[in-house]
């Protein structure tokens, strides 16, 4: 649990402020939390609340509060303990003579880090502490780490991005009473260090043109000036935002979607022979040779499938960008399975929930699992010293500068 921890505000503080300012406001946190249990715990043991007017006819009753000072992880902290008449009150999360509310915020921590509902931290509280903390409650303390939210979504980003991955996965949200789908669309960046970062993620209705040239120039105002290669699946409009606001980004379109769109409209016993003949092309090791396999491709499927065979054409560009690297860039590239990878770990969180009541509620549960998942991504991927050394001759000065850094 500590080890927990401890990643936990490293990741905060690296992301949004310093350890300091992420001390203190996790400290802030947790001394609203107490404070609010303490006054539930009261309620119960004296029977009514805190300005209800049966409270003179039970026999016991308010008497104040005792200031408190406790050591958190974080520092120390005053609460107000309060007292009852007959001096039975004694708070069960931090006893009489305890300085302490390390178990707490060890609880709070492990809760945050699993995105777990309000209704699960709800019930977590009650099986650990035998207190009933409504999710109305939860809710307003777990809003407290939407500033975070907001500075790590505008934190400032790097200067160039070798490879940047677009993708979007999508849940349900409640609004107007209805029920509707959001995507969250996703930015994962491969740095300069070949290490894995997320440099965003937005919650919409409705990917275009205008949507994706908003992520664009939400991306350069936060420092990004260029990106070498962006690789996507079939999203509209993404080619020309990004290429309005980096003009000299090239474009992978992933052939594993591309793929999966075409077998939409082959029946099941054409599939592994169509196949056969489409590895011809997206394997081939030279970009002539993938065009010599599509003419056969056509002549064999062009009549029985001209859908396909359109969609290719059209897509021909984006889809053969790869062929002009090496085998090392070119398995990182072709396909977008490491944002896919990100998702998985986001929908280990998620599964569970059905819908979620807000867009906030949304936000926090993906920014939490984000940290989470971020905290494996410590080193660089796998054959990146021979990437970066090949980026170094394809794209010269455009990272040359950096490189020297």
């Amino acid at each position: 649990m500590q080890d927990l921890q401890d990643k936990t505000i490293k990741e905060l503080a690296k992301d949004c402020r310093s350890v300091e300012d992420v001390h203190e406001m996790l400290k802030n946190l947790f001394k609203d939390t107490l404070q609010q249990i303490f006054e539930a715990e009261i309620e119960e043991h004296l029977g009514y609340k805190k300005h209800s007017i049966e409270g003179n006819n039970t026999g016991n009753s308010r008497n104040g509060y005792n200031k408190k000072t406790i050591q958190t992880k974080f520092g120390k902290t005053e609460v107000e303990i309060p007292r009852d008449r007959n001096g039975e009150f004694e708070p069960r999360i931090i006893g009489k003579y305890e300085k302490t509310s390390n178990q707490l915020e060890d609880q709070i921590i492990a809760m945050y880090a699993k995105g777990m509902s309000t209704r699960d931290i709800e019930d977590h509280m009650r099986d650990i502490y035998g207190i009933d903390v409504s999710p109305t409650m939860v809710s307003k303390i777990t809003d407290k780490i939407l500033p975070l939210i907001t500075e790590w979504q505008s934190r400032t980003l790097d200067r160039i991005y070798p490879i940047v991955f677009l993708d979007a996965i999508h849940f349900k949200v409640r609004k107007d009473n209805r029920i509707i789908n959001k995507a969250a669309y996703s930015v994962l960046a491969l740095n300069m260090a070949g290490q894995k970062e997320i440099l965003g993620i937005w919650i919409g209705e409705n990917e275009s043109a205008s949507f994706w040239l908003g992520v664009c120039n939400d991306l350069k105002n936060r420092g990004v000036q260029d990106i070498l290669i962006a690789c996507k699946d079939g999203l509209s409009g993404f080619s020309e935002a990004i290429n309005t606001v980096f003009p000299k980004t090239e474009i992978q379109l992933c052939i594993i979607h591309q793929i999966r769109n075409s077998l939409k409209y082959v029946p099941y016993k054409e599939q592994k022979e169509l196949m056969a003949d489409l590895k011809q092309v997206y394997q081939a090791l030279t970009l002539e040779e993938a065009e010599l396999a599509f003419e056969i491709f056509k002549e064999n499927w062009g009549k029985r499938h001209p859908i396909i065979i359109r969609s290719w054409e059209k897509n021909w560009l984006e889809l053969t960008a790869y062929f002009k690297y090496p085998y090392e860039i070119r398995k990182m590239i072709y396909t977008t399975n490491i944002i896919e990878g990100y998702h998985r770990q986001l929908r280990k969180v998620t599964k569970t929930k059905t819908a979620y009541p807000t867009d906030d509620a949304l936000k926090k549960i993906i920014y939490l699992a984000t940290v989470e998942a971020a905290k494996k991504w410590t080193m660089p991927v796998r054959d990146w010293k021979n990437c970066i050394s090949q980026f170094a001759i394809y794209f010269g000065d455009r990272i040359e500068s950096e490189m020297a850094i």
